[in-house]
């Protein structure tokens, strides 16, 4: 909401199953629609991903900075978002890790430490980290701005290897005999 509406709400309401946004952003004079999929972190609601992950370009992974609980289970959600993607190379698809609410009580209520979110981005292959608040828009357009550039140069690394099979044409002898099943 904050990033393509420019609005924030202090009233908490959980995403049940999926909600989407759309954005166009101009990124090296290239109009890009993002549409972006907020996915419920309910557990719950984790057997729904298949319908929403498959043709992802890009994954956002986002914790509370305040919330050990929220952090700890970044490895299931990313592991669980591979599993049900099953993108063509589980090794370079795109993430990102967002470290949310940075601005809760100053810093003071803080649990976990940039250094160890960025530890954890390094063991996953160096994923773009960013720390950001909602509430007082901070580093939420520096982030979605990465994420449409990662997906762009996801889509640019798919297209080089890409192939083009074209099957030889069926004579027009054998295109009129035969079942039209």
């Amino acid at each position: 909401m904050r990033y393509v509406h420019k609005k924030f709400s202090q009233q908490y309401k959980a995403t049940i199953g999926a909600d989407f946004v759309t954005k166009e952003v101009l990124i090296e004079d290239r109009l890009v629609t993002l549409q972006i999929w907020d996915t419920a972190g309910q557990e719950r609601f984790q057997s729904l991903g298949v319908a929403f992950y498959r043709g992802a370009d890009c994954c956002v992974l986002v914790y509370d900075v305040n919330a050990n609980r929220s952090f700890d289970t970044l490895n299931t959600w990313h592991d669980e978002f591979l599993n049900q993607a099953s993108p063509s190379d589980p090794k370079t698809f795109p993430f990102i890790l967002l470290g949310n609410k940075i601005d809760v009580d100053g810093g003071k209520s803080r649990v976990v430490s940039e250094k160890k979110a960025m530890e954890w981005c390094a063991s996953k292959g160096n994923i773009p980290y960013f720390e950001t608040s909602a509430k007082e828009d901070r580093n939420v357009d520096s982030a979605f701005l990465s994420v449409a550039k990662l997906a762009l140069e996801h889509e640019r690394d798919q297209d080089i290897y890409f192939q083009t099979v074209v099957a030889d044409p069926v004579p027009e002898a054998e295109q009129r005999s035969g079942c039209a099943c």
